[in-house]
């Protein structure tokens, strides 16, 4: 979900005016996803890093999720049955931003065509800081054994537990590094990096990018009987 900020430059608008564009095409691109029989979609929203922003973006970026899934908008997820669930650190955001969060969160836990993580205040090195943490007082309390520690412990404690390891980044906007983003969940996703800005990421941009994943060779390690 990038390039929301360049994309209002180029209108000559605020950056606030890309982002309130930007998450107005999120739901329309969950439904493209759905219609793919896609059952997992995240999206990155707000990063630990994004905090470093001017206050007044940030504090609209903190709004935004009382607007984007208001009990009118929830109506149209919950018809889709689409599953929305939040993903990172829980404790910096305002009270607002939480309860509007923690109450989409609740009112799709039924939901069972599509989930959707949504990524806000979410960082790689931090989740696996905190997971690190979870499985060392663990281990200090006994309940399990540094011998019995296996990756699969990281894993179980992080806020993509209940999700699979991630098939296909989509990043938009033109940049091409992972900005601190599921670093352990994309060790064999396929990267695909677009031009596109966020705003401007429709159904054909979605399309091409699905074909491109689909016509790659993916081998996680092995080799093709061929050869």
């Amino acid at each position: 979900m990038d390039g929301n900020g360049r994309w209002a430059k180029k209108q000559n608008k605020p950056r606030t005016y890309g982002h309130k564009i930007g998450m107005e095409n999120i739901f329309p691109t969950i439904l493209l996803a759905k219609e793919h029989d896609i059952k997992f979609v995240t999206m990155f929203c707000f990063s630990t890093e994004n905090w470093n922003r001017p206050k007044d973006e940030v504090n609209y970026l903190m709004d935004f999720p009382k607007d984007v899934f208001s009990k009118k908008q929830q109506e149209k997820y919950i018809k889709e049955g689409i599953r929305v669930i939040w993903i990172g650190r829980r404790d910096k955001v305002p009270s607002k931003t939480r309860e509007a969060l923690e109450d989409i969160e609740n009112n799709t836990k039924d939901c069972d065509q599509i989930t959707v993580q949504i990524a806000i205040d979410y960082g790689s090195f931090e989740e696996m800081e905190n997971s690190f943490k979870i499985v060392f007082n663990d281990i200090s309390s006994k309940k399990m054994t540094i011998e019995d520690f296996t990756i699969k412990n990281l894993f179980e404690n992080m806020y993509t537990k209940t999700s699979p390891q991630v098939d296909l980044l989509i990043r938009t906007g033109g940049e091409k590094r992972l900005s601190n983003f599921m670093l352990m969940q994309l060790a064999y996703a396929e990267l695909y990096f677009v031009e596109t800005y966020w705003p401007d990421f429709k159904e054909k941009d979605f399309k091409i990018a699905i074909n491109d994943y689909n016509s790659r060779d993916r081998r996680f390690g092995g080799i093709k009987d061929e050869e």
